[in-house]
């Protein structure tokens, strides 16, 4: 599996909405509320042999409210 941090941006006023749609999805292992340029950040493993970018579209992108979204891959280095 490969771990990724997927950060999401929320329309105003719409972050709780995101949230619960995310955590109804059942895709993230951990969800958190954040503070500065985005409101939540999300810990998603995805499965050996799926493209990450397809699969974080397929199952999450499409959540009304989110506005933008950054993905970070994380490697094993230890």
């Amino acid at each position: 599996m490969i771990c990724v941090f997927v950060q999401f941006r929320c329309t105003p006023g719409l972050t709780y909405q995101v949230a619960d749609a995310i955590y109804d999805r059942e895709v993230v292992s951990e969800l958190f509320s954040t503070s500065g340029e985005f409101d939540l950040i999300a810990k998603v493993y995805i499965p050996d042999g799926e493209d990450v970018g397809r699969y974080l579209s397929d199952r999450l992108f499409d959540i009304p409210g989110i506005v933008r979204t950054l993905t970070t891959m994380t490697f094993k280095a230890f």
